[in-house]
């Protein structure tokens, strides 16, 4: 026997024995991992990405068999560009999930996608009570969009006029008048959120004198704003998604004196937002989740030394926790001696966290991530689950006002 035939021999015997290469054992799992990585909400795209990238790297995207291959899909902040990128990743990279998304109006618009395709799409942040409404109108079409990471606004956005009301009743903000001004980008997002400010101020006896809607990745406000100053109101409510509207937004109210308490929903969202509204933004009030835990201060400590800047909890902090829980459900499913696919994801989803059986308390920034259902798509919201609380910042530190038993100050009003 030749040297060449005695090497072929022995490979054959290494394989027979079990020994063979790990290329050969090992099964590609395509996830795709949905974001705005270019446009206006690039920065956020950003974040979400390195946040599951850290998580993965923990298991080295290997579970059990699998070799998980991220597809990376850029919604470029505009559904129909998403629609066919996401497509795309489907019919050409072959994805058999999907993970992530930012925006509201590209995860309605994705749900056609993943229906047709029969593809499981994970805890977007996509908020909208649109996505709500459509998986209600037919689980068996549009529960592809199985299970959301952030619930519809109005869950939420409540907790700032509790926190005004709350200051009011103490006598520690004392407004000449009830009065709301509301504004946020023109989105779906942007939408609903106005709508849940709307319906809380409302509901507490307070007046809404205007609303204003803006185009996303706006930065000129200085007309807007002129004409909401000769309103006078007591509140100016709302936000954006998009890093250079929301902090040009609070730069220019400040320079032409906007009287009163800005809300500005979701600054805490980008990482280096400090550096974008410098003092701008003292007393501005937010509602973000913080860097609670042990867990989440030595993530964040590792994100600022891996990539230079300091995450925010609500984009690469909760994108995070979403890889984690989708690690931990993948191992589950191949632990139990499934294949790890479309459909035994879509199954495992569909009996064991629609129904509750089954939750995530492994996260850096919430308690635990838990849907029934009566919830879905929607996250229970709660203190023990998922919540944020109102921030009002100083110097680039945001100290929580609200609820009173997690406060760490008062309420400061200019």
């Amino acid at each position: 026997m030749g040297k060449l035939t005695r090497a072929i021999a022995g490979l054959g015997m290494l394989a027979s024995l079990g020994l063979a290469t790990a290329s050969a054992q090992t099964t590609e799992f395509k996830l795709g991992i949905l974001s705005p990585f270019t446009g206006p909400a690039a920065q956020t795209g950003t974040e979400i990405k390195n946040g599951a990238t850290l998580a993965f790297e923990q298991i080295h995207w290997q579970i059990g068999k699998y070799k998980i291959v991220p597809v990376y899909i850029d919604s470029q902040s505009d559904p129909a560009k998403a629609t066919n990128a996401y497509e795309q990743a489907i019919v050409q990279d072959h994805i058999q999930c999907g993970l992530q998304n930012w925006h509201s109006s590209v995860g309605v618009a994705i749900m056609e996608v993943c229906a047709k395709y029969k593809i499981p799409h994970l805890l977007g942040t996509a908020s909208t009570g649109l996505i709500n409404e459509k998986f209600r109108s037919n689980p068996a079409k549009y529960g592809y969009w199985m299970i959301k990471s952030w619930p519809i606004p109005s869950k939420l956005s409540i907790a700032y006029v509790q926190a005004l009301e709350d200051a009011i009743k103490r006598g520690d903000y004392k407004p000449k008048s009830k009065t709301v001004v509301l504004y946020a980008e023109d989105t779906d997002y942007g939408r609903a959120m106005v709508k849940g400010f709307s319906d809380g101020f409302t509901a507490a006896g307070w007046k809404i004198l205007d609303t204003e809607y803006f185009p996303l990745g706006q930065t000129d406000f200085y007309p807007v704003l002129n004409k909401l100053k000769g309103l006078h109101p007591a509140v100016v409510a709302g936000g954006s998604t998009s890093s250079p509207s929301l902090t040009s937004f609070i730069k220019q109210a400040d320079e032409i004196g906007i009287p009163g308490v800005l809300i500005a929903d979701g600054l805490g969202w980008f990482g280096d937002w400090y550096k974008l509204t410098g003092k701008a933004s003292d007393r501005v009030l937010d509602e973000i989740p913080t860097w609670s835990t042990a867990a989440g201060k030595k993530f964040a400590a590792e994100y600022k030394a891996r990539y230079g800047w300091s995450p925010s909890p609500a984009t690469a902090g909760i994108s995070y926790d979403s890889a984690l829980y989708f690690i931990k459900m993948a191992k589950d499913i191949v632990a139990k001696g499934g294949p790890l696919t479309s459909d035994s994801i879509y199954q495992f989803v569909k009996k064991n966290i629609w129904t509750g059986k089954w939750t995530f308390k492994d996260g850096i920034v919430m308690k635990e991530y838990k849907f029934t259902p009566e919830t879905i798509p929607d996250p229970v919201v709660g203190p023990n689950e998922y919540t944020f609380p109102v921030l009002q910042y100083h110097s680039g530190e945001g100290k929580v006002v609200f609820p009173p038993a997690w406060a760490e100050s008062k309420l400061e009003i200019k």
